[in-house]
């Protein structure tokens, strides 16, 4: 039979044990959390990537004389949609800030193509570019909204890890678990946009 020391001992590594199964279990479920919101907010880019080819077609056919907006909407998309992420990346501040440089610059040439259709009327007036700025805000609505719920995913999933158990569970396994980067606003982001119809 065994001493009660013994037994007490054992009693101790069995409940370290699982305490540290279901903190490795949480950490899982958090991690897989943060996979799903990116997996979200990248399907949402892509929209924003499909709907530019057709916005920027339909502008071209009424203002030709904004050649130099499109081209730079043509180019901030294409730039855009290299950079892609891996989960891993997701760790790495250079990458993430790269991949938001990108899109930040891209929301930039939007927004001055958009400001084309107050300057000429015409543009405005027609129901494709209409339908298509429409799904763009929808869009951009979407984004944000994506962005958010990552960001959420991220707090819960840092925090997790930050915890005593995460910081154990990391030294026990070889640290498996990297904090990630939240998706973050540009410092241009910090100014509002300036408008100018002259």
């Amino acid at each position: 039979m065994l001493s009660l020391r013994v037994r007490s001992l054992l009693l101790l590594v069995a409940c370290v044990l699982a305490t540290s199964c279901a903190k490795y279990d949480s950490l899982v479920e958090a991690n897989a959390t943060c996979d799903q919101k990116w997996a979200d907010l990248d399907a949402q880019l892509q929209r924003r990537y499909d709907l530019i080819p057709n916005l920027v077609a339909t502008v071209k056919a009424y203002a030709k004389h904004e050649a130099d907006v499109l081209e730079q909407v043509t180019a901030a998309r294409a730039n855009a949609t290299q950079i892609k992420l891996t989960a891993d990346d997701l760790s790495d501040p250079a990458k993430m800030a790269a991949f938001q440089k990108a899109q930040d610059a891209l929301k930039g040439s939007l927004s001055r193509l958009l400001v084309t259709q107050e300057q000429y009327p015409d543009l405005k007036a027609n129901q494709q570019f209409h339908d298509l700025t429409v799904e763009l805000e929808g869009t951009e609505n979407r984004l944000l909204r994506a962005r958010e719920e990552y960001n959420a995913a991220v707090k819960d999933y840092n925090a997790e890890l930050a915890k005593v158990g995460g910081k154990v569970l990391n030294k026990i396994t070889g640290t498996p678990f990297k904090p990630r980067i939240y998706f973050s606003a540009s410092a241009d982001a910090q100014q509002a946009p300036k408008v100018n119809f002259q």
